[in-house]
């Protein structure tokens, strides 16, 4: 098996436009979450969201690339415009045969599909734009990424709700790590802040109406985000032989299935997917030092994710530090995983670990270090992304400082 590191990192979120902007408001514990701006918020019961603000995607992209771009595949291409900017990668021949993309999405192009809608129900007409279909497809994002950079080699999209950017990075992983590509860009990215969007979660009764609070004793519910996280993962002697800066080496992963129920969360499966990336990664329980959480803000999800943890790590639960950034950043579903990945990567790089924002009373339930309201700086030499998504469908990555 060969070794698989990150030569390159790329984001667009509420936090930042680019990663440093990203890793910066998250050392400063900055809240990316304020008032929704969209068409019909008035009719919404949910009116805050991790919105990405600033963007002006005519500044970015052509009037033809826009005719075929809704607002997710826009972010992805964002992201990976920096990410592989970053690893000064370019893509030809055999290079560019063998190397590929895998993004995870949830909602794929919802925006593209929320504004048709509109158009035959409300507004009455009888033909949409030629190319809904290739807009709100959600290989959309891979496939125009592929076509941008030139990579002919394996490239799809994974789609498992909110575990998809995790379970999508595995498969990069696995391509690099046996040899089936020396590259492989990935990550996941999403926009389903759009009144459907909006509206459809709003039916969970899941959603917070005033703030993200993972872990507190008086948190109510899951605030949404958008955006892209996107990576370039790579082979450690082909990265080290052309003398790439090394942001951190994926080491293990691991993925379940619960198999019980289609929204309530498990703890062995959870736990079951934790300790699979240990096994996968070689790595002994008392190595790991920082773990970015599911963290969701729910009820169910907070406390079934601390007492996974807390069995699979014994008494060395109480020595992890174990954090949300979905408290500043929101939940983007099925990118926000990719984002969160960089958490982990500024842990390992940086030896910051970024808080856990708006955590107001401890929880019994939830008795583990939770990194509250201020970033911690801290020696970390193994960090851990977790990801529990609807459907039961857990998947957890292990990186490594190099």
């Amino acid at each position: 098996m060969k070794r698989v590191v990150i030569t390159g990192a790329g984001t667009i979120n509420a936090l930042g436009h680019n990663v440093a902007d990203t890793l910066d408001a998250m050392k400063e514990g900055r809240c990316g979450i304020g008032p929704l701006e969209m068409r019909d918020v008035d009719r919404l019961a949910i009116k805050i969201g991790g919105q990405v603000r600033g963007f002006e995607a005519e500044n970015l992209f052509n009037r033809q690339q826009n005719a075929l771009y809704d607002r997710f595949t826009q972010f992805a291409l964002v992201a990976a415009r920096e990410a592989i900017a970053q690893s000064g990668l370019e893509f030809s021949g055999e290079m560019a045969a063998r190397s590929g993309v895998v993004l995870g999405t949830s909602g794929g192009g919802m925006q593209t599909l929320d504004e048709n809608y509109r158009t035959v129900y409300e507004d009455g007409k009888n033909r949409v734009h030629p190319f809904v279909v290739p807009k709100l497809m959600n290989n959309a994002a891979a496939s125009h990424i592929s076509m941008e950079f030139n990579l002919k080699g394996p490239s799809f999209t994974v789609a498992t709700a909110c575990a998809s950017s995790n379970h999508a990075m595995s498969q990069a992983f696995q391509l690099v790590r046996y040899g089936a590509a020396p590259v492989m860009v990935t990550g996941g990215s999403e926009s389903m802040l759009c009144f459907g969007g909006v509206k459809a979660w709003e039916g969970l009764r899941v959603m917070s109406k005033d703030a993200c609070r993972p872990f507190s004793a008086n948190r109510n519910g899951m605030v949404q985000g958008e955006g892209a996280g996107v990576f370039v993962f790579e082979e450690y002697e082909h990265a080290k032989a052309r003398g790439a800066e090394i942001l951190a080496e994926v080491v293990g992963f691991a993925m379940s299935s619960d198999a019980s129920d289609i929204v309530m969360p498990s703890k062995q499966g959870a736990a079951r997917a934790i300790s699979g990336a240990l096994a996968d990664g070689g790595i002994n329980r008392d190595e790991v030092g920082y773990i970015n959480a599911h963290g969701t803000g729910t009820a169910a999800n907070d406390k079934t994710e601390c007492a996974a943890v807390a069995d699979v790590f014994g008494q060395h639960a109480d020595d992890l530090m174990i954090s949300s950034t979905k408290s500043m950043h929101g939940h983007l579903i099925g990118g926000t995983g990719a984002v969160e990945l960089l958490a982990c990567i500024m842990a390992l790089r940086d030896g910051v670990i970024a808080p856990t924002i708006s955590y107001e009373e401890p929880d019994p339930e939830c008795a583990l270090d939770v990194v509250p309201n201020e970033a911690r700086e801290a020696k970390v030499d193994v960090a851990l992304s977790n990801a529990f998504a609807f459907g039961g469908l857990n998947a957890v990555l292990a990186l490594r400082k190099v």
